[in-house]
């Protein structure tokens, strides 16, 4: 059930958090998410308080800044959405170097930026520090339905074999002289793209058949086993707990 090789954003190592079974890092990283989400947007300083929090598991996962930042430009459309939320907002307006904007739009801009880059660097260093195939076994540990544990991992599985068709088609275009640059080759590419579901629903196929030939009854068998110590728990949730704490003091000042 496992993808067979690395993502890109995954970073190799042998860090603390690297070594952490995969489960007790979703568990962890859903936990805080939650929490950022759940404290007051007032709460200014609390944000600051959890980037600190996400900045020492970086440190002790030895993933450096720049990769972090460098996959938080992902989050690039929700920045555009916040920017424009001050000047579409109703409400009571500022004046802000001679712009009116609202009140209440400046603080959803806030609130959105602030946990949706917490929640989107969470995730990124739950990707550096965790391979896929672990991350499948994690969910599987937690009790995910199979089913939707097997699509995971097909499509895991399958995504790069669908990116080379494409790679290779574009190549067979390409060597018979098309080049896209107008809307006049719309239409080759929309029949590229049909051809492209055709060969994947039918390669789909064939791996289904090679799958029942093998045995295939409707699961996947379990490779590993992923356990976890109560040692291991608890570092996991330093950070979900660290963070409760500091979320209670933002809702009690």
């Amino acid at each position: 059930m496992g993808a067979g090789h690395t993502h890109k954003l995954y970073r190799h190592g042998h860090s603390p958090v690297h070594a952490l079974p995969p489960h007790t890092k979703l568990t962890a990283v859903f936990a805080f998410v939650v929490v950022v989400v759940s404290t007051p947007r007032e709460a200014v300083w609390a944000f600051a308080l959890y980037a600190a929090l996400l900045g020492t598991v970086a440190y002790a996962a030895r993933v450096p800044a720049s990769f972090l930042l460098k996959r938080l430009l992902i989050e690039v459309p929700f920045v555009a959405f916040a920017v424009l939320m001050p000047f579409v907002a109703q409400g009571e307006r500022v004046d802000v170097l001679g712009m009116s904007l609202s009140v209440n739009g400046l603080w959803g801009a806030w609130n959105v930026l602030a946990k949706g880059t917490l929640g989107v660097a969470a995730s990124v260093l739950l990707a550096a520090t965790t391979e896929l195939r672990e991350l499948l076994l994690g969910l599987q540990r937690l009790g995910l339905p199979p089913l939707l544990v097997q699509i995971a991992s097909f499509m895991i599985r399958y995504g790069d074999v669908i990116t080379d068709e494409m790679r290779r088609m574009r190549i067979a275009r390409e060597s018979r002289g098309f080049e896209a640059r107008g809307v006049r080759h719309w239409g080759v590419l929309a029949k590229s793209a049909g051809a492209l579901f055709i060969r994947s629903y039918e390669r789909g196929e064939r791996v289904h058949l090679a799958m029942i030939s093998r045995g295939y009854a409707g699961s996947m068998p379990v490779i590993d086993e992923v356990t976890a110590s109560r040692a291991q728990w608890s570092y996991a949730l330093t950070l979900p707990c660290a963070a409760l704490v500091v979320c209670l003091l933002g809702w009690a000042l």
